[in-house]
Parts: structure tokens; sequence; C-alpha cells
């Protein structure tokens, strides 16, 4: 009896100790094209080879708001429900939200390559809203003192590139 309630209590704290190391992914919204190498969120497009890398985008003398088709990298998701995410290339970062908040993207999204098609602007957010964007986002708010700058892309279109196994 002591050897089975010993089995029994390892194999309930073994399953909790695994069970804290994965975060659930949270998908609000499907896909709306699905093929081998990509998902497309938000508006249904044919064409979007002609885009620029975030760095061009934010370094071209157009970057105050204007229609832009960029592709980049996703360096965090918000954690709640894929509401927003944030891409990032060296010191050039721009949030990436949705048109009339109208699709999410999955909460496992973060380091994968996608295409935006959207709206470019820069705002200045308030201090109580950029500590509310890190939260958002699971990082720490104590570092952000003050109004912000921040270059926000509204996106009608997201395409997550898939992970490709065996190339070439």
């Amino acid at each position: 009896m002591k050897t089975l309630s010993i089995l029994v209590l390892t194999i309930l704290l073994g399953s909790s100790a695994f069970a804290q190391d994965t975060k659930k992914v949270i998908k609000l919204s499907e896909p709306v094209r699905v093929t081998n190498y990509f998902e497309i969120y938000g508006a249904n497009v044919e064409d979007f080879e002609n885009s620029k890398s975030l760095t061009e985008v934010l370094t071209s003398d157009d970057k105050d708001s204007s229609s832009v088709v960029v592709t980049t990298s996703i360096t965090e998701v918000c954690e709640k429900k894929g509401c927003f995410f944030i891409a990032q290339e060296g010191d050039y970062s721009a949030r990436i939200t949705f048109k009339d908040y109208g699709f999410f993207v999955p909460t496992d999204s973060e380091g994968k390559e996608v295409t935006i098609i959207g709206e470019l602007s820069k705002k200045v957010l308030s201090e109580d809203k950029a500590k509310h964007y890190a939260e958002d986002a699971g990082k720490s708010s104590k570092n952000i003192q003050g109004e912000q700058i921040e270059y926000s892309i509204v996106a009608s279109t997201v395409i997550i590139q898939k992970e490709r196994k065996n190339q070439e």
C-alpha cells in the first residue's frame, strides 16, 4: 500500500511539473486560407510578393503614414489572445494590430516569418498605455517611464509562413 501511495504521488507531482512548463496555445481566429507553405489571416490576398523588410519601411522617407507590405519576423505575441504582435529587426520595431479587431494570430506565432499588408503610422503612447502593452506581452512594465514613440501597422492581412522541414 505504501508503495502504491508513493507511486501515485510521484506520478501526480511529475505530471504537474510538466504541465507548468507548457503554455496553452490560444487560437481565436481561423486562417482564411491554408497552403503547405503559409496561413493567411484577415483578408485573403493572391499577391504579396513585392514586400519590403521592416527596416526598409521604417528608414524610408514615407514612414509617417502609408500602405505597406512588409516581410519580417514575429518577436512577441500578446499572450492573452493573440490580439497584437511585435515585429523587430535590429533597432527597428513595430506593433502590429488587426483592422477592426477583426482577427487574431495564434499565440504560438513568436519566431515565425510573416508578411503583413496594412497601414503604417507613428504614434506617441502614454506611459499607462505603454505599460499596459508590456504587461499584455508578458513583460515587466517597471522600467517604462514617460511617453513612448511607437511605429504601428494596422494589418488587413497577415500571412504566417509555415516551418518547412527538409528544405532542399
